[in-house]
This record gives C-alpha cells, sequence and structure tokens, in this order.
C-alpha cells in the first residue's frame, strides 16, 4: 500500500528539522527498548517528517516483540502507581 502523504511536499514547510527531531526520538526510543531489554532484532524505527513538517516516528515491530514492549509498559504503569 503506497503512503500518499509521504509523496505531498509543499513549498516552504522545513521537512527537515521535523525529520532531525524524529531521528532523535528513534535514537532516545532504542535506547529505552534496548535498556528494556528487548529484543531489537524485531524492532524497525525510522524517522520521517509529516505533511506539515513535524517530526513522525516509524515504529514497526513483531507481534511477539510487541508483546514484550506491552509487558514493559505495564511493570513501568504498575511502578508509578505505586509511588505515586
Amino acid at each position: 500500500m503506497a503512503d500518499l502523504e509521504a509523496a505531498i511536499w509543499v513549498r516552504g514547510v522545513d521537512y527537515v528539522s521535523g525529520w532531525r527531531d524524529a531521528k532523535e526520538a528513534v535514537a532516545e526510543l532504542g535506547d529505552v527498548l534496548r535498556l528494556g531489554g528487548v529484543d531489537m532484532e524485531g524492532v524497525q524505527l525510522r524517522a520521517a517528517a509529516g505533511v506539515d513538517g513535524s517530526g513522525v516516528v516509524r515504529f514497526e515491530l513483531s507481534a511477539a516483540v510487541a508483546r514484550e514492549v506491552a509487558a514493559l509498559a505495564r511493570k513501568a504503569a504498575v511502578r508509578c502507581r505505586k509511588a505515586g
């Protein structure tokens, strides 16, 4: 399936800044996932820019890795509730 938004470029929109922001976010997210012990073999993180120039992170993962990430998020949420 084609990503129609990827083909739209508007003159005067700063796509590079958005892409740079997304690239930094990709690095941060990748670091956190690795620290959490997520198998990065099943993860794809890509930086992009939206039609308006804002940064967009494309996050693709296998079902098994999605369950790992969900388990990590669940544990973190429980810890936050206990601490609060």
